[in-house]
């Protein structure tokens, strides 16, 4: 069935993007399918949340800004990021654009390639097109269709067997201008027995009428670990749809750090697919809803691998008017034995108006397995707000150590100190 779809693109600016870049002919076939499928697909289907007002296709997508010499040029935005003293291993995208760009020597001589997606594609395309697109499909629905079509940047990792990077990579995203988008396709392959730990963050300019479209695809080799932290705060005026997918493989390990900080309407998706036998995934999400804001956050793992093992935590504070969905599914698979899912989803209100659901799922095809799940959504327990102001402190203040300590396990995680203390920063910003 035919979807009306107006776009303020077409396949001669896609074409003329790609050239410009150097892409090769494989990757502009899979964008001008994209742009195809855009047109026929309909919008994903979200529980209990509806997006076919939200701003879903309404962009400009090849807005391009200049290079810059060093960090210190980089927009204020950015540069709360990163450490200016130390900006190696770091990936800068502002919309369709590329302005700063550092890998280290150390990371080269291990054979690792930290690279963007423009120059991957340039330089190491057989091995790109390998695994572009095998976990999160361009026809999966619209917004993957627009993705494919209108991929304005990225980020290609790959990390070589035995290798084990010492040090995180950094990426950080900014949208900015009216009608603007950026869009990056983030691609790590961490092959067997190697180890990395990637970092992003998300962050806007001044603009309106925004829009953030982002994939993420890992495959994790046998006995190969990877962390995977990224931090969104983008402002009301983008709307942010990400879908982030891991595949693992024998006795590897996904780790997902998460924290939704935008002021806008987000829908995320996380999904891990625990292919090899004690394949094992850990996903920790934290989010903050304020104003009218609508969020959607899905966590999914798929067990497919015997003894494996997953675990996801989603915390979110409500207040305002808005409304947050947290989805928690795990699938265990026939033939999956021995495999162990949990997960708990909890929501804290600090708003009557607000609404917060938590939905943990379990669709288990296999008798022999452990499964489990909690949720809860509730408010401040009097108790500790009366143990705190019985020591002195203000009942504001009680309450702002209660939601900070509710939150805090999942930001201590971050392994990135600046993009930590952002975090802590945009929980004080959204929280008053």
């Amino acid at each position: 069935m035919s979807v009306d779809i107006q776009l303020r693109f077409d396949a001669e600016a896609i074409t003329e993007f790609s050239r410009a870049n150097q892409e090769p002919a494989w990757f502009l076939e899979k964008r001008l399918a994209g742009l195809k499928a855009a047109g026929e697909l309909q919008l994903p289907v979200l529980e209990k949340t509806k997006i076919d007002k939200w701003n879903t296709q309404q962009f400009v997508p090849f807005q391009t800004s200049p290079q810059v010499a060093s960090v210190q040029e980089l927009d204020e935005v950015v540069q709360g990021q990163i450490n200016l003293d130390n900006a190696n291993n770091l990936l800068v995208q502002k919309n369709a654009s590329t302005p700063f760009f550092a890998a280290s020597d150390e990371l080269k001589q291990q054979g690792v390639i930290f690279a963007p997606l423009h120059t991957a594609l340039r330089e190491h395309g057989d091995l790109v097109e390998k695994y572009f697109g095998q976990v999160v499909a361009y026809d999966e629905h619209k917004l993957t269709a627009l993705h494919a079509a209108a991929v304005n940047g990225g980020v290609f990792l790959y990390v070589p067997k035995n290798v084990e990077m010492t040090v995180p990579v950094q990426a950080v995203f900014e949208v900015a201008g009216d009608d603007a988008l950026v869009s990056p396709h983030v691609l790590i392959v961490a092959e067997a027995h190697s180890k990395v730990v990637y970092v992003d963050s998300f962050v806007s300019g001044e603009g309106s009428s925004m829009v953030a479209n982002s994939i993420v695809e890992v495959f994790v080799g046998a006995g190969a670990s990877v962390q995977v932290a990224s931090v969104r705060s983008l402002s009301a005026d983008v709307h942010d749809y990400s879908f982030r997918r891991a595949t693992v493989d024998r006795d590897g390990s996904m780790e997902w750090i998460l924290g939704e900080m935008n002021d806008g309407n987000t829908v995320a998706n996380n999904t891990t697919i625990l292919k090899g036998q004690a394949s094992t995934a850990e996903t920790k999400t934290i989010s903050v809803g304020t104003g009218s804001q609508r969020q959607n956050l899905t966590s999914q793992v798929q067990h497919i691998g015997t003894h494996s093992e997953s675990n996801m935590v989603s915390k979110a504070v409500m207040t305002g008017e808005a409304v947050s969905i947290l989805n928690g599914i795990t699938k265990i698979e026939k033939g999956a034995e021995k495999a162990n899912g949990e997960q708990a989803e909890n929501v804290l209100m600090l708003s009557d108006k607000a609404r917060g659901d938590a939905n943990p799922i379990l669709l288990i095809d296999e008798d022999d397995v452990k499964a489990g799940h909690a949720a809860s959504v509730g408010r401040f327990s009097e108790e500790s707000i009366y143990y705190l102001m019985s020591r002195g402190i203000s009942r504001q203040a009680a309450e702002r150590l209660i939601i900070l300590g509710f939150l805090d396990p999942v930001v201590a995680e971050i392994p990135i100190e600046e993009v930590q203390n952002r975090l802590r920063q945009a929980l004080e910003r959204k929280l008053g």
